[in-house]
């Protein structure tokens, strides 16, 4: 297109735009998604009747790209003041883009010559979506940083509280436990046939090992032994051994797939901690199924790694929890406390592995990766 006639048709277009600009803001305010709540709509008109003069002055020729930057910045800021979706600012965008593209084949510019200016106009239209979705994307997740930042913080004040009551509750309630476990160890050896005494002790383990868990849930770290090289078919006989009651009570089905030689580098007892939660939390999800009531255990190497998994055919975890079920003070238990995988967590991460839960209508799947021997 010559010069002279690329001028002559700006002008055109620029008198026309501001001829219509009235019933161009009109159409698409009436077209564009505005929340009854939103804090600032009285600007988003003001903001649309900006944008159409940046529009004007882009065709001249006399804006720089920073005039389109300026507004978009402003929006963004309003737009996550108002806390709208980002798709609805961008639908709004394109309305405007439409509205004005698709109305200035009336401008009497011939159909042949208004491609340069539609281009011209979809540019600045594009570079206004980039630099405000960007701006948007940016402010929101520095957004959500510092709502994490104030949970985290929140959550580590609450865990110490937590602490101080259970040194408070260990130190209270452990002596006079270790002074009954004491007791009947002294009663076992005086009197071996009898039959409760088993129960007794079984059940006294089982309190210590939830005094235990409170202790180390307030905990930065935890204060183990030297690690030893641990045999985990031998662990998991200790566990069977230790929940044997459980497990005779709710009619379980205990199968073992697990390699006899599979030996790793472990904090003995934190790890025994780790699979006897999960032995006892399969069991008591197997409470709620109908028989065969399978508790199955796997355990293998693999690549450098050990694999251990414990899964239970009973009820399936709820999409939503599966998020969540590893945090703490998070439980669907009635009488539950929310701590008891929270700990796992941190006692498998100390010992640079992972642990994560897969759960559907057939099978419920916690598996444990662990650097092998």
């Amino acid at each position: 297109m010559k010069r002279s006639l690329l001028e002559s048709h700006k002008k055109l277009l620029v008198r026309f735009l501001d001829e219509q600009q009235s019933v161009f803001l009109n159409e698409w305010h009436e077209t564009i998604f505005i929340g009854q709540v939103d804090p600032h709509k009285e600007k988003i008109k003001e903001n649309g009747s900006t944008m159409f003069s940046l529009i004007r002055h882009a065709i001249v020729g006399n804006i720089s790209e920073e005039g389109i930057k300026e507004l978009a910045f402003k929006v963004a800021k309003e737009r996550l003041e108002a806390n709208v979706n980002i798709g609805d600012f961008v639908f709004n965008v394109n309305a405007g883009r439409s509205i004005i593209i698709r109305n200035i084949f009336d401008s009497q510019i011939p159909v042949q010559d208004l491609q340069f200016f539609i281009d011209h106009i979809n540019h600045q239209f594009d570079l206004f979506c980039y630099h405000a979705v960007s701006k948007y994307t940016n402010l929101k997740n520095q957004e959500l940083s510092e709502k994490n930042t104030y949970i985290h913080e929140n959550h580590k004040d609450k865990l110490a509280l937590l602490g101080q009551m259970s040194s408070s509750f260990v130190h209270e309630f452990r002596n006079p436990l270790t002074s009954v476990m004491g007791f009947i160890k002294l009663l076992r050896n005086d009197y071996p046939n009898f039959q409760y005494l088993d129960i007794i002790n079984h059940e006294l383990n089982q309190l210590n090992f939830r005094i235990t868990q409170f202790l180390h849930t307030s905990k930065a770290d935890f204060n183990g032994t030297e690690k030893e090289n641990t045999s985990i078919s031998k662990l998991f006989e200790d566990i069977r051994e230790l929940t044997y009651p459980s497990i005779v009570d709710t009619d379980v089905n205990v199968i073992s797939r697990m390699e006899s030689d599979l030996v790793i580098s472990t904090y003995r007892d934190e790890l025994k901690q780790v699979l006897l939660n999960l032995f006892i939390n399969s069991i008591d999800a197997l409470k709620h199924k109908e028989k065969p009531r399978n508790l199955l255990i796997n355990g293998c190497r693999e690549n450098g790694q050990a694999i251990l998994s414990i899964s239970n055919n009973g009820p399936a975890i709820p999409a939503e929890n599966i998020k969540t079920i590893f945090e703490p003070f998070f439980t669907t238990k009635e009488l539950g406390t929310g701590i008891g995988l929270f700990v796992c967590k941190k006692i498998v991460e100390k010992h640079g592995g992972s642990i994560t839960c897969e759960s559907d209508e057939d099978l419920t799947v916690f598996t444990i990766t662990l650097p092998a021997t």
